[in-house]
């Protein structure tokens, strides 16, 4: 890869690892309280499986792509597509985990008979809402660098044919 292709992918890295971290910090500072006949409940990420999963994967993608900076591309390329791939699919599949989370905790769900909660803690819920933009930002920002990096390896692979 030459180094007219390898500044895109690093702006890009860049552009997904803040994404991820913005993501990670607004969940886990997302709590509030609210009391309801007369019992204080807390609404906190931690509470949820699905939420955590998102701040698992969002840690291990910030991780992963501070760290993929630092990676020489003409020696490891191959490795880091497909830890690329990887990422996106975890990146995806925590995403619209905490999605369908965040919608069930917003509108409830009236066949199951869960009310939504929203209503009760707005502060905890905006967090979630923000900490998911976030996300849906680096997802959309890794289909892309994967996209890219397919390309430049196709190419590179046409080419050397």
């Amino acid at each position: 890869m030459n180094k007219a292709q390898w500044i895109p992918i690093l702006v890009l890295r860049v552009i997904a690892m803040v994404a991820t971290f913005v993501a990670t910090l607004v969940m886990v500072t997302s709590h509030d309280s609210a009391k309801v006949l007369g019992m204080t409940f807390q609404a906190k990420y931690n509470n949820s499986p699905t939420l955590k999963y998102f701040v698992i994967v969002s840690i291990i993608t910030t991780v992963y792509s501070l760290a993929a900076l630092f990676i020489p591309p003409k020696k490891l390329w191959r490795p880091v597509l497909v830890f690329d791939l990887i990422v996106t699919s975890f990146l995806i599949s925590s995403f619209s985990a905490a999605v369908g989370v965040g919608q069930l905790g917003k509108e409830g769900n009236s066949h199951a008979g869960w009310l939504p909660i929203c209503g009760q803690v707005p502060k905890f819920c905006n967090h979630v809402s923000g900490a998911l933009i976030a996300g849906f930002v680096a997802v959309i920002i890794y289909f892309i660098l994967l996209l890219y990096s397919l390309n430049n390896v196709l190419n590179l692979v046409v080419f050397k044919v």
